[in-house]
């Protein structure tokens, strides 16, 4: 009996066999992947200094053994945070040697760049104390601006943020908004907080130096305050799931604790899924149209929430594709969505979804990238890399194809220029990101030359982006009607980046950086008795660098430190040029950081005591019940440690991150 039992399963497994199809994995893993408890050829170099800190930079060496001098950095360990592959950290490891060549001279305390750094770090921390609200808890009150202002902010969040990323339905927020301003009772909390959100966003761009910076960050600390509200039940709705997208971007656009939205992102995930919006709406009881399309527009967001701060935060982003089977948004029309009998327009046929709709069809692979760099174990070999940035690249090709079809259509409608700037600055992000771990051992081995001529080359573009050159560089002609929506496009992505924190800003400078260091091994691989020759465009992205810092602090920024440092680095790579040797390039290298401070105290001085006297926005909101109060150091996260020369384990590096509301209306959705 038990033989004939052995034969009978013998040949069911067989069976089995053959009759279970085999499905070829979307790429194929590294080892590490597969098994994240195997041994890898790791090591990790630890350096410690004063200025930058302690780093723990976790190598995986190449085949050959050469150490780190050809490792591939799998991540960074500092004080109590791992950064993984995508954060922009692991490019700042390349001028750790800075910090190590100026030490010795910046142990004198009494030196002028130390005393420099002290004075602007105890101006930022005044400004930042002047910025924050003073009451806690902070409710929604309704200090809002002006209607004319208010006006303007809500319609620079529909143009940009909007325009790509699809939180609200805008007829419901006009009907709302204009309700607001004409009625005398209290406005509903939950719209308040919404509404606020909205403007803190808009206020971003609305000037190139940012001067509703203070309200907006009251508005966010409102808005987390009323998150925070323990009555979970009661928020679980579609209505808190936009406040909490929103929230999120304006975090980021404030720089109210914008190095933890990745963090964020993951609760706004379980909480989507929590109410089952990674189910399609098909499968559920029956809803409106209405109703159906917001889930699977906020569910299409909260996914490009996820991957998007996982690749700034360099956290995996702990979603697979197997978690959903979400449909995309259809093809509707805002005011489509209150007709159930209503049917999509053709793919064809632009729409304010339709850009949504084209990210969505990129959103398996650039995930892939993401757990590609973050996963825990991520060790992904170079061939992978290629194929990956191959796939890329054919996903790239066919949005353009989408997005430039729209933009010749014949009808009229078509996507503003600023989502064609911010789509094209994501797909070059990914591409960027992917080939960052081996930008390292490229400027040393051949074998990853490609990575070393695309780093290098998207860096450039991606700095355009942010920073594109004068109008009379660009050449052709346009019409007045196009040239005058570019430069809208182009104005507003801009003020993102300059007035803003987090992705945007982020990009920009770790392209910069990247830019610095292939610019200094041009040097360095030189072999002439000449000066070396180097390429002018990467020449005035270093120059170009040092006028956008400037103008972020002049729009607000507090952290002086990316001045600093893009000085410092311009500096090694000109006396490098010059044949300099190591105590001439010291002196220069410090000149540079005195000088740099020496620029960066007067403006943090302004801020200062425009705060004192009250200057800043504070004179535009008059509107709507405008609160009175001092202020109070309440940050969601202070680690500002960078030049810490106490002897502190800092970080702060380049970026300085520091270290009962009334009920929601009706559940409709």
């Amino acid at each position: 009996m038990q033989q004939r039992i052995r034969e009978l399963e013998s040949e069911l497994a067989g069976v089995s066999i053959k009759q279970t199809p085999v499905q070829q994995p979307p790429m194929e893993l590294a080892p590490a992947l597969l098994d994240p408890f195997s041994t890898q050829k790791e090591d990790t170099l630890t350096t410690t200094t004063k200025l930058a800190g302690t780093f723990h930079v976790h190598n995986e060496n190449t085949e050959g053994g050469i150490g780190h001098e050809g490792g591939i950095p799998r991540s960074v360990t500092h004080k109590t945070r791992v950064f993984g592959q995508s954060h922009w950290i692991n490019g700042i490891v390349l001028f750790l040697g800075i910090p190590k060549l100026i030490e010795s001279h910046f142990r004198g305390e009494t030196s002028r760049a130390v005393v420099g750094i002290q004075r602007c770090k105890s101006l930022a921390r005044t400004i930042k104390f002047q910025r924050t609200p003073a009451a806690r808890p902070l409710p929604p009150n309704p200090d809002l601006p002006p209607k004319e202002v208010a006006d303007t902010l809500v319609e620079h969040y529909l143009r940009t943020i909007e325009s790509v990323y699809r939180i609200l339905h805008i007829p419901t927020f006009r009907r709302d908004y204009a309700a607001l301003w004409a009625s005398d009772s209290p406005p509903n909390s939950a719209f308040l907080v919404q509404l606020k959100l909205v403007l803190a966003i808009g206020a971003s761009t609305h000037d190139a130096k940012f001067s509703l910076r203070t309200s907006a960050i009251r508005w966010v600390y409102q808005a987390q305050n009323w998150l925070s509200d323990p009555a979970f039940k009661s928020r679980l709705n579609i209505q808190t799931l936009q406040i909490s997208l929103l929230l999120l971007f304006a975090r980021e656009t404030t720089g109210v604790g914008e190095d933890m939205v990745w963090v964020s992102a993951g609760s706004l995930l379980r909480t989507a899924i929590h109410m089952g919006l990674n189910r399609d709406p098909s499968l559920l009881p029956t809803r409106s149209l209405f109703a159906a399309e917001m889930r699977r527009r906020l569910w299409n967001t909260i996914l490009e929430a996820v991957v998007r701060t996982s690749l700034t935060s360099g956290g995996p982003p702990l979603l697979s594709l197997s978690d959903f089977n979400a449909a995309p948004p259809g093809n509707f029309a805002d005011e489509q969505l209150s007709d159930d009998d209503s049917t999509p327009a053709p793919d064809t046929e632009f729409t304010q979804i339709s850009v949504a709709i084209a990210l969505r069809a990129t959103f398996p692979l650039r995930l892939a990238v993401a757990k590609f760099l973050n996963d825990f174990g991520a060790h992904g070999t170079y061939d992978e890399t290629l194929r990956l940035d191959t796939e890329l690249r054919t996903v790239y090709r066919a949005l353009c194809h989408t997005l430039q079809g729209y933009a010749s259509s014949s009808k009229g409608l078509a996507p503003s220029r600023f989502a064609l700037r911010v789509v094209d600055f994501h797909m070059l992000r990914y591409q960027l990101a992917l080939h960052v771990p081996f930008f390292g051992p490229a400027l040393k081995i051949t074998a990853y030359a490609y990575s070393r001529t695309v780093v290098v080359e998207n860096s450039l573009r991606l700095w355009y982006s942010v920073c594109p050159p004068s109008p009379g560089a660009r050449g052709v002609a346009q019409e007045e009607e196009e040239e005058e929506e570019e430069e809208i496009g182009r104005e507003d992505l801009v003020r993102l980046a300059v007035c803003g924190s987090g992705f945007y800003c982020t990009v920009a400078i770790q392209a910069t950086l990247l830019i610095a260091v292939e610019l200094r091994t041009q040097v360095q691989e030189a072999a002439s008795l000449s000066p070396p020759t180097l390429r002018p465009d990467l020449l005035a992205v270093l120059k170009d660098n040092k006028g956008w810092l400037l103008r972020r602090i002049e729009a607000g920024e507090t952290n002086v430190k990316g001045y600093l440092m893009i000085c410092v680095v311009t500096a090694q790579i000109d006396a490098l040029a010059r044949g300099l040797g190591k105590d001439e390039m010291l002196r220069l290298c410090l000149e540079a950081a005195e000088e740099s401070e020496e620029v960066c105290f007067p403006l943090l001085e302004e801020m200062v005591a425009q705060g004192r006297d009250g200057g800043g926005d504070s004179g535009v909101l008059t509107g709507l019940g405008t609160p009175e109060g001092g202020v109070e150091d309440w940050e969601f996260m202070i680690s500002d440690a960078l030049f810490e020369l106490g002897g502190a384990d800092g970080m702060s590096w380049i970026l300085g991150q520091e270290s009962g509301q009334g009920q929601v209306g009706p559940l409709v959705w």
